[in-house]
């Protein structure tokens, strides 16, 4: 049973404000309703426009606290979105697992190491970080989200660095993905001033223009627009943007540069179509729901459990 509790208007700038409970299965929801139509508040939701309900005892009367509080926990996330990102997750995991078999246990796969095995890591990686970008563009926490993705990805640095140096992790996708996401929170601002559609094609050109920086140069494709200055690859400064130094070795390497396009590409990609996306009513498959809500602890935790597996296989 939906009932009010408490009413009572309010002023705030020069717009009526009501502030108010409702009391649904023995617990109390403030909300807030101001304007007409009205807008509701309900904490960490921000305001959100129900239009129909031109007054207020209407909003009682009317199904609107049905539409809050019976379905919202299925609108709070996209099951399509989810699903992408369990599909990009496993695909993640079985190129790790590969990776492992070949390198690491030298089992004979030629073709991971030929055009196959490229194609399914960049489809992988790029799916994967343009979809961070999508997600962190619907976000409230995207500095300390940022912040706690970078501190694992750096716990990963420090982890390979001293218990496995010949395969050791420098600047991974964590750590790029969190440094992104910093960025991105810091930004976010204006880079909301910026067109949507105008965004994404000057995201997806400068990544397409940057995608080489890290062999020396920037073009697009197979062609080679201009050779970078030899001073630009010097320490582990300008490898984590984009210009590793001669010698440098990692086992999963993700500069800034150019990835960060990439993740600012998925980030506009949500001013486009963000709305579309999450208004879409499937519910996706669970199994694949599921992963992709746990996506960040099944990547911190599927290397070791792998390796664990194949060890115990061979």
């Amino acid at each position: 049973m939906i009932k009010f509790i408490q009413s009572s208007p309010h002023n705030e700038t020069h717009q009526r404000l009501i502030h108010c409970a409702v009391k649904f299965k023995n617990q109390d929801f403030p909300l807030a309703i101001k304007g007409s139509p009205f807008l509701l508040r309900r904490e960490g939701l921000g305001f959100v426009s129900w239009k129909g309900y031109n007054t207020f005892e209407n909003m009682k009367k009317g199904g609107f606290m049905k539409d809050i509080f019976l379905n919202r926990k299925k609108s709070d996330r996209s099951g399509l979105l989810d699903s992408l990102r369990g599909i990009t997750v496993i695909s993640m995991v079985l190129f790790h697992g590969m990776w492992d078999v070949y390198y690491l246990f030298d089992v004979n796969a030629e073709w991971f190491r030929g055009v196959p095995g490229f194609i399914w890591q960049q489809l992988t990686c790029c799916a994967f970080i343009f979809l961070s970008g999508f997600c962190g563009a619907m976000g409230r926490r995207t500095l300390r989200r940022g912040l706690m993705v970078f501190a694992l990805g750096m716990g990963i640095t420090a982890i390979t660095v001293f218990f496995t140096p010949e395969e050791r992790i420098w600047f991974g996708v964590l750590t790029m993905i969190g440094s992104c996401m910093m960025l991105v929170g810091l930004a976010k601002s204006t880079l909301l001033k910026v067109p949507a559609k105008a965004g994404l094609c000057v995201s997806l050109f400068l990544f397409l223009l940057t995608r080489d920086v890290n062999e020396g140069y920037i073009g697009i494709l197979f062609w080679e627009w201009m050779e970078l200055p030899a001073w630009f690859y010097q320490n582990y400064v300008t490898t984590y943007l984009g210009f590793p130094f001669e010698g440098f070795y990692s086992s999963d390497y993700f500069s800034l540069m150019p990835w960060l396009f990439l993740f600012l590409g998925g980030f506009y990609f949500y001013g486009i179509c963000g709305k579309q996306v999450m208004s879409v009513k499937w519910q996706g498959f669970s199994a694949l729901n599921f992963i992709g809500r746990h996506a960040l602890l099944i990547y911190v935790l599927h290397q070791p459990i792998i390796y664990g597996l194949l060890s115990l296989w061979a």
